[in-house]
């Protein structure tokens, strides 16, 4: 994010905030940044910041958030917004009763290969969306401390990639009316991997799957009556190819090159919300955050997943 922003004209970082000093001076000194803070409350308390970009670890969005938003400055958080959906509600209403820009950070919203699938999808070129299967995985070296295995953290498979392929299914085919949902489980109570089958009615499903245990294809299809579309490993990052294969047509391939870290697109349209006095993105909104993590919240429970901040 740093190096994408020192690209980005009009855009400035302006100040650093870690919870230890020493660190956040080694960041400023890496970025030139002029300033640098040795807590996050110094950062939210800054009076030159139009925004926070929020990166710490999932347990920390939430407090941190409202934290921001309770000194007026807008906030970009990382995903997922918070642990669960009683969180995000609560982030949502803050922003809303403050009047101040808030935003989950799902940079694959605002990647051009996104915005190419979305459009081939309105256009009706692969006629009605009847499936959507996507995977992401890669072998995590198992550290029941570390932020991937620790519950604490918000620690597992789901939170931190299984959000993709529902942040997909939730894009393309909306709230689902049914959902199953198994895991195999890390010694820690985590999920090392899960597998998704959600239900659009008798119209349409989507196949999902994330592991932090496997190396695996990460890709997505979009099937339709008229033909489907494929999104090559990585789909969820930079740069992007998309292959569109139309009921016989050749298949048309679109390459997405990227020269930033991808972080630039998310960051220009919160720049553009705030230039315009929004307080949430039209292309990403409070709602669709708050049913993102209604959903992500459903499949925890089917797969007996339990943080401690779901407590009272």
């Amino acid at each position: 994010m740093a190096q994408d922003l020192a690209d980005i004209n009009d855009a400035e970082i302006y100040a650093v905030g870690s919870r230890s000093l020493d660190r956040a001076r080694a960041f400023a000194d890496t970025y030139q940044i002029p300033q640098a803070f040795g807590s996050y409350q110094e950062l939210a308390a800054c009076d030159e910041l139009d925004v926070i970009y929020i990166a710490t670890p999932h347990d920390g969005h939430y407090e941190n958030t409202l934290m921001c938003l309770g000194n007026k400055k807008a906030v970009l958080c990382e995903k997922p917004l918070a642990i669960n959906g009683r969180q995000v509600i609560q982030m949502v209403e803050e922003s809303r009763q403050q009047q101040v820009f808030l935003m989950e950070a799902i940079w694959t919203r605002f990647l051009p290969q996104t915005h190419y699938l979305l459009d081939v999808i309105r256009q009706g070129m692969i006629g009605e969306v009847h499936s959507v299967k996507a995977d992401f995985g890669f072998p995590a070296p198992y550290d029941p401390e570390g932020r991937l295995f620790n519950p604490d953290l918000g620690g597992g498979a789901l939170l931190d990639i299984g959000i993709y392929p529902l942040f997909l299914s939730l894009l393309i085919l909306g709230k689902p009316s049914g959902i199953k949902a198994s895991a195999v489980m890390a010694p820690t109570g985590v999920d090392i991997e899960h597998g998704v089958l959600l239900n659009y009615g008798t119209n349409a499903c989507a196949h999902l799957h994330a592991t932090l245990r496997n190396q695996t294809r990460s890709e997505a299809f979009i099937y339709g009556t008229e033909g489907y579309i494929q999104i090559h490993t990585r789909w969820h990052e930079p740069p992007g190819t998309v292959t569109l294969v139309r009921r016989n047509e050749r298949p048309v391939v679109k390459d997405f090159p990227d020269s930033s870290n991808g972080y630039r697109h998310e960051a220009l349209e919160v720049m553009d919300c705030l230039q315009r006095g929004k307080i949430e993105s039209d292309q990403l909104p409070h709602q669709f955050s708050r049913d993102l993590m209604e959903l992500l919240d459903a499949v925890r429970v089917r797969m007996g997943l339990v943080y401690p901040q779901d407590q009272g």
